[in-house]
């Protein structure tokens, strides 16, 4: 499983273009290194390793557009913007797209920890 895991990133960092700048003061490895550890970075790319934790408030951050790989089964459940909830789940080695954005502030709410590669776009 952690080798279909790594030949995916290695997947991701192949065809990764660079499209946004990491601004130093929102840093996510500055700010919340308890939370983020950089596993690799050149001028296109910057590979992160990220673990949410159960009852853990991530400080304020901001990423530039993102490719994120589950390590493991990984669910929590979050607001719907109408006034309830739903929950979020992923399965082992689910890619999905974040744009960029700036996020933290919340409680994670995940149902056991969850580890998940970032890569990064950079330009």
């Amino acid at each position: 499983m952690k080798l279909a895991a790594a030949g995916v990133v290695l997947f991701l960092l192949g065809v990764a273009v660079g499209v946004a700048k990491v601004p130093p003061a929102l840093d996510p490895v500055k700010v919340a290194p308890h939370i983020y550890e950089l596993a690799f970075e050149n001028d296109r790319v910057r590979v992160l390793k990220r673990t949410i934790r159960n009852g853990e408030t991530m400080p304020l951050v901001q990423q530039p557009d993102r490719v994120v790989v589950y390590l493991n089964p990984c669910a929590w459940i979050e607001d719907d913007g109408q006034g309830g909830e739903r929950m979020r789940d992923y399965k082992f080695g689910t890619p999905t797209w974040q744009p960029a954005n700036s996020h933290g502030g919340e409680t994670s709410d995940v149902i056991q920890e969850c580890r998940v590669i970032e890569v990064e776009l950079l330009e």
